[in-house]
């Protein structure tokens, strides 16, 4: 599985980078906000960070002003994915963008129904919102999997981007549901290397190592 991180913070996205874990950058106009930053200078310094997909979010909410929009944030750099909400007109502009070359990823999908038709429309992505779904008493990775299912039943090349994700369960059960991406929130893709065993097993080895009185360099 993908991972992307989920942030407009660029020098966590360089921390993640030099790490080699990062596959791509998730942004929206509310983390670009957090950022206090121009939303146009911060897509392009990500750009330069990673060379994955970085999905810039429209504004407009009618199909010809996020043509508009997605056309001139493309040109920013190849690596920009129009991100577009998962709305009739969000969809007539996938197609549109997608028939011009440009990636385009899908957000705010709520059932397999909306994640079928993005796929139709040529979304490169599709963002299933799973910590939303939760939310409300719904579970999110059982859309992972109906998605996943559907994908596969008629080969559709769309990737699922799994998104909303709020923990490290998260991110395993994403992964074990079978979506190709997660976009993390930088935290918690760093909780992941965590467990209390290999601190206590570290701890002991270098205990171990210290009565030997000996060093390696």
């Amino acid at each position: 599985m993908k991972f992307f991180a989920d942030t407009a913070e660029t020098e966590e996205i360089r921390e993640l980078a030099d790490v080699g874990l990062l596959d791509g950058v998730t942004t929206n106009p509310s983390l670009v906000a957090k950022s206090g930053r121009d939303f146009k200078e911060v897509i392009k310094e990500i750009c330069g960070i990673v060379e994955g997909p970085v999905s810039a979010e429209v504004t407009a909410t009618d199909t010809n002003g996020m043509i508009s929009e997605g056309k001139h944030l493309a040109e920013i750099s190849s690596n920009v994915t129009i991100k577009v909400p998962l709305t009739w007109d969000g969809l007539k502009a996938c197609r549109a963008l997608t028939q011009g070359g440009t990636m385009v990823n899908v957000t705010l999908c709520f059932n397999a129904n909306q994640a079928l038709l993005a796929a139709k429309a040529g979304a490169t992505f599709v963002s299933p919102f799973i910590g939303r779904l939760d939310d409300i008493g719904l579970d999110g990775m059982e859309l992972i999997e109906e998605m996943r299912e559907i994908y596969d039943n008629y080969e559709l090349k769309t990737e699922i981007l799994a998104a909303s994700i709020r923990s490290a369960n998260h991110v395993k059960y994403a992964a074990m549901a079978g979506a190709d991406v997660a976009t993390v929130p930088p935290a918690v893709l760093k909780s992941l290397v965590k467990h209390p065993l290999t601190d206590k097993g570290l701890d002991a080895f270098l205990s171990d190592w210290k009565k030997t009185g000996q060093t390696i360099m």
